[in-house]
């Protein structure tokens, strides 16, 4: 396999209708993304409830994410990481309008996934 170079801050689109996710890197059990966020949210009344471990960290700009359970909210900065374990049922309540909020996402996923 040949190394590849690449910048996670670039080929991010002038216009991002919806939330972006790109699949950076897929090997054995993990699955690494790039979600770039600019104002957008999980829709009112969903909570991911994902059958995989996460590890999520914000790269570029600022979020609020909420656990259902107890409401616990994190306002998170660049630099903040969360441990979402599996079926932890969460949500994204807010990121920044005008700047686009990057985020770096590994994922356990089960053998079977």
């Amino acid at each position: 396999m040949e190394p590849n170079h690449f910048n996670i801050f670039s080929d991010i689109p002038p216009r991002l209708p919806e939330e972006l996710f790109e699949c950076i890197l897929k090997q054995g059990n993990i699955r690494i993304e790039r979600i770039v966020s600019r104002g957008h949210v999980t829709p009112e009344g969903y909570w991911y409830d994902q059958v995989f471990d996460e590890w999520v960290i914000l790269l570029q700009g600022q979020a609020v994410v909420a656990y259902e359970q107890d409401q616990v909210c994190f306002t998170l900065k660049a630099g903040d990481y969360l441990f979402i374990p599996a079926h932890v049922k969460h949500r994204v309540e807010w990121t920044m309008p005008e700047i686009d909020t990057v985020w770096l996402a590994v994922h356990l996923l089960k053998r079977d996934s």
